[in-house]
């Protein structure tokens, strides 16, 4: 079992080519020279430092800059509706966390919970502010195509004046990747997001050492969402979130103090403030297999394109680099397919919304299938690839690691991998897992037409 830790916490400057010209003066967190970066020693390929220019938050920059999107500053949550429009975010994604993960911590507990919310490559972190705060912020995640997880701040605070200029998303990287990657001080280390769950007090201050694990897709549900909060019905299946304690005496009746499925919040904190007083179990659950293969993917992309720089082929590396990339490479087919998923033995429903909002993204093939249907009821998916090798990120990776991903998993739609244990799927779902992937994923297409 791996170690298993809410996403988000963000940190400091370097923002678009387009914005640049009109930043304040340089932020004294962001490193002076890109080597004191750890990424651009250990992986000089990858070239962290420079400005991303292949995701979500990029994007909107620019359309911020050339007037063709606005911003709107509307209390008392300020940017924060606008910016999830502008970001494509549905509101039903919310979840609700009320432990201590983020710059903003002190500003954090059951009583004020920070929000986030989230679509399938950028995720949005909220906390409500004090009538005082003059360093108001919203905290931005988002998976760049080619350099992985990259972070931004939008200060929320209102407009000065008849100020005209766009509001700022920059970009932040030391203190957030100090939380973001706590592999990098042994070497090795990539950028990631990170999911915990913990046993916290009503303040969000954690209660004991003992239980606090970075949660992964094979993380058993009645170990997740300590310090989160938990709306839908999840049958009678456990978990951990919703608990709300004063010490640490008040864990030994475990059992007396769970709250499990609640369809809203109402009675447990002021919700009012909030888009939505739900925290969906669904939401809950897409986010946190998401979180697990965008960090493999992070990790392959890195390892894939270092070990190949400048050897001319995968043919130039050792035979110890080769089969370490391959096992990076292995563990993110084997997340794509849910190898090791934890079990659901119940059905689960979601209160918000957010289960209908998820499917209707897409891709659809021509009969209106897509990887993104759920099944709920004895697996999270109902077919057995993640909607996840349809996105920019995954498509971004070198030819050789796609390719052993697209090798791998033709293997689990044919019924030949015994290696690890998977949730049981029909043969008509394998079938059509296949068919679906065809008409949605062009390369996918072009490797079982040259493969087969």
């Amino acid at each position: 079992m791996r170690t298993w830790f809410p996403v988000v916490a963000l940190a400091l400057p370097l923002l678009t080519a387009a914005a640049a010209a009109q930043q304040p003066a340089p932020d004294p967190f962001v490193f002076a020279t890109p080597t004191r970066l750890t990424y651009d020693r250990e992986f000089p390929a990858l070239h962290y430092e420079r400005a991303p220019a292949d995701n979500r938050v990029v994007r909107l920059q620019q359309q911020l800059e050339a007037g063709q999107v606005k911003l709107a500053f509307s209390p008392p949550r300020g940017y924060l509706d606008s910016l999830l429009k502008a970001l494509d975010i549905d509101v039903s994604s919310q979840a609700l966390v009320y432990s201590k993960t983020s710059l903003q911590k002190g500003l954090i507990s059951a009583a004020t919970p920070r929000a986030l919310y989230f679509n399938t490559d950028t995720y949005v972190g909220y906390v409500r502010q004090r009538p005082d705060a003059v360093n108001a912020q919203i905290e931005i995640a988002t998976l760049d195509d080619r350099l992985g997880q990259v972070f931004y701040t939008l200060d929320n605070t209102a407009p000065a004046g008849n100020a005209q200029s766009a509001p700022q998303l920059r970009r932040r990287t030391v203190t957030c990747l100090s939380c973001h990657d706590t592999y990098e001080l042994s070497g090795g280390g990539v950028p990631r997001f990170l999911l915990m769950s913990s046993y916290v007090d009503i303040h969000g201050n954690q209660l004991t050492h003992e239980y606090q694990i970075l949660t992964e897709d094979e993380t058993p549900i009645k170990y997740r969402w300590g310090g989160w909060y938990v709306t839908g019905q999840t049958g009678r299946q456990v978990h951990v979130g919703n608990l709300q304690v004063h010490d640490v005496q008040e864990l030994v009746h475990l059992d007396q103090i769970r709250r499990g499925n609640l369809d809203n919040l109402d009675g447990l904190f002021d919700t009012a403030p909030y888009p939505t007083d739900k925290s969906d179990v669904v939401a809950l659950l897409v986010l946190q297999h998401q979180v697990t293969v965008q960090n493999l993917i992070t990790r392959v992309n890195f390892q894939t394109r270092q070990a190949l720089a400048g050897k001319g082929g995968v043919g130039g590396l050792p035979a110890a680099r080769r089969k370490e990339l391959d096992d990076w490479i292995s563990q993110l087919a084997d997340a794509l397919t849910f190898a090791n998923a934890a079990a659901i033995t119940d059905t689960i429903r979601g209160s918000s919304g957010f289960d209908h909002w998820f499917q209707a993204q897409g891709p659809h093939d021509g009969q209106g299938r897509s990887l993104r249907e759920l099944n709920l009821q004895d697996r999270l998916f109902r077919y057995p690839v993640s909607y996840l090798i349809e996105t920019p990120a995954f498509d971004a990776l070198p030819d050789y690691a796609r390719e052993r991903v697209y090798t791998r998993i033709l293997q689990v739609l044919r019924g030949e991998a015994h290696d690890a244990p998977r949730p049981a799927v029909p043969a008509d779902d394998l079938k059509a897992a296949v068919a679906i992937l065809k008409a949605t994923s062009p390369d996918f297409a072009h490797f079982l037409a040259t493969h087969t």
